[in-house]
């Protein structure tokens, strides 16, 4: 018996095809921005501190690459006494920059988005200066600074505390 129904194989038509075509390769591009900082671009002028080691230019959210600071409402241990080194860590990082034209080389960008940078103050790195006053871990740079602030006892070394990525980790972050 012959069938009354014809299969007919559907293909786009041209127009459609192309209209796809332009829309992927624009939400690939867009995606690849996102994704692709240029390393090298530079970012500068007054900042803002949103934590111990994020800062924001303009419309431009900055992760300080190579250090990790205490989260804003991580705290320490004095003496039995906690200390708010989330918000000291914030504060130091805010009082180097305040009011100062700061420089930022970017070379990527982080898991949030945020670009990554090393900064500076009147040439200055600011990342290397958070460490050195004990307001910063080392991550993956500044050991050696990192190094000499906890023999000295300074800042979060003078204390009992969670390294940044374990408190996180403990904190559900």
């Amino acid at each position: 018996m012959p069938s009354r129904f014809v299969r007919r194989r559907l293909r786009p038509s041209r127009p459609y095809l192309g209209l796809t075509s332009l829309v992927f390769a624009i939400l690939l591009a867009a995606c690849a921005r996102i994704l692709f900082e240029p390393s090298g671009r530079e970012v500068s002028g007054r900042a803002f501190a949103l934590d111990g080691d994020t800062i924001r230019i303009g419309e431009n959210r900055i992760r300080l690459k190579g250090i990790d600071a205490p989260e804003l409402n991580q705290s320490c241990m004095r003496n039995g006494t906690p200390i708010l080194c989330g918000e000291k860590a914030r504060d130091t990082l805010l009082g180097m920059i305040l009011n100062r034209h700061v420089e930022c080389r970017v070379s990527g960008r982080d898991r949030y988005q945020r670009l990554l940078a090393r900064c500076f103050v009147d040439g200055e790195d600011i990342g290397a200066r958070m460490v050195s006053d004990g307001f910063a871990v080392a991550y993956g740079d500044y050991r050696i600074l990192e190094a000499k602030a906890r023999l000295q006892g300074k800042g979060i070394w003078s204390t009992t505390f969670d390294r940044p990525q374990e408190w996180r980790r403990s904190h559900l972050y």
